[in-house]
């Protein structure tokens, strides 16, 4: 929290950018680049994209979401790296498995996952994001394996599935003494009472479903700048701060049929306190690749891929705005002069940092 609230201030020091022409003078000041801030992940995220553009292949897109039951997400609120981790390698040997059944689509998939924990009201509500290409390679590598066109693969067969492979993950978890209980979990540590508690998950059908394909690399692009590096809530949804109360705008999806947008007000304290629901444990990644977008074969795997699809690596790039604007964000190019747009901006005076949790020096 101090970081987001120290960012781009004095306390993080920064520097003074002299013009060439007039001498206009303009103060800059450092960025937490803290992962959590909102302000800071504009920047992470073009550098990401751009990185992602050589990956695209000139096939459908899907994007597949797993969610937790509520019940498990209790569980994963006091258990938070070790059901992440749960959840990410369930997801994916489920995703991996169903496609290499024949029954269904008898290929070696390649994907990557993004986890969220957040629900419109910033509530905490643990679920990954999946983008997967619509195909596969062959058992023997020798052909791309296509899905039919609009279809990936069964809903119904990937919850079962993840179901069971991630409650017998948990089991094994609680046998092992990795599963800690507080508050009003605190009476699961009984085996019993454990054993109960995930009776109703064991018989409900757990969330899985297929969004409509994306289309082609365009579409993927434009995506993947709006969901991976988000945080729980951006700036533009925030819409008033008035009397020690926080409004933000929401969508209500329980509303099916009827306007979904919607306001909460939320007292200062509780709109804070769900806001830091969703801080990730240090060091965690959120963005993970499997199949054949692992990192430790990827380039041999997808230079496969496009030989299988007959493609170039230039037909691969989008030619979009979204593409366009990564290129320009990335550009170093020296800074205009906003006020005479003549002269190049130049640092001409580094400006030193406060320690925290330190308060800058009374200025005035």
């Amino acid at each position: 929290m101090r970081a987001i609230e120290a960012c781009r201030t004095a306390t993080l020091g920064g520097h003074v950018e002299e013009c060439s022409q007039c001498a206009h003078l303009r103060v800059s000041y450092n960025s937490c680049r803290n992962r959590h801030c909102p302000k800071c992940q504009n920047s992470e995220r073009v550098r990401w994209l751009a990185n992602r553009q050589q990956e695209l292949l000139p096939a459908e897109y899907f994007h597949v979401v797993f969610t937790l039951p509520a019940e498990i997400a209790a569980i994963a609120f006091y258990n938070q790296e070790l059901l992440y981790r749960m959840l990410f390698h369930a997801a994916a040997e489920t995703l991996l498995t169903i496609a290499r059944d024949p029954k269904h689509l008898g290929a070696e998939i390649g994907f990557f996952a993004i986890l969220h924990t957040w629900g419109q009201n910033l509530l905490f509500h643990p679920h990954l994001h999946f983008v997967v290409p619509g195909g596969g390679l062959s058992s023997d590598h020798s052909r791309w394996v296509a899905c039919p066109p609009g279809f990936f693969l069964p809903v119904r067969v990937l919850s079962r599935l993840f179901l069971t492979l991630f409650l017998e993950a948990l089991q094994q978890a609680y046998q092992s003494g990795k599963l800690k209980f507080f508050a009003e979990l605190q009476p699961l540590r009984d085996e019993a009472r454990f054993s109960d508690y995930l009776a109703p998950p064991r018989q409900a059908e757990w969330v899985v479903y297929a969004k409509p394909p994306f289309g082609g690399p365009q579409q993927v692009l434009a995506y993947l700048g709006r969901y991976t590096h988000r945080v729980a809530i951006s700036n533009q949804r925030l819409l008033h701060h008035h009397d020690g109360n926080v409004t933000f705008q929401w969508k209500d999806y329980r509303r099916k049929g009827r306007e979904k947008s919607r306001q909460m007000t939320l007292a200062s304290g509780e709109f804070i306190r769900r806001f830091l629901l969703h801080t990730l444990p240090h060091r965690f990644p959120r963005i993970r690749h499997f199949g054949f977008l692992a990192n430790r074969h990827r380039r041999q795997r997808l230079a496969l891929c496009r030989q299988l699809l007959f493609s170039q690596v230039t037909e691969l790039l989008p030619e979009s705005a979204a593409c366009h604007q990564v290129s320009q964000a990335l550009d170093q190019t020296p800074l205009r002069c906003p006020k005479c747009a003549q002269g190049i901006l130049v640092h001409v005076r580094f400006l030193p940092a406060y320690r925290w949790p330190a308060q800058p020096p009374d200025t005035s």
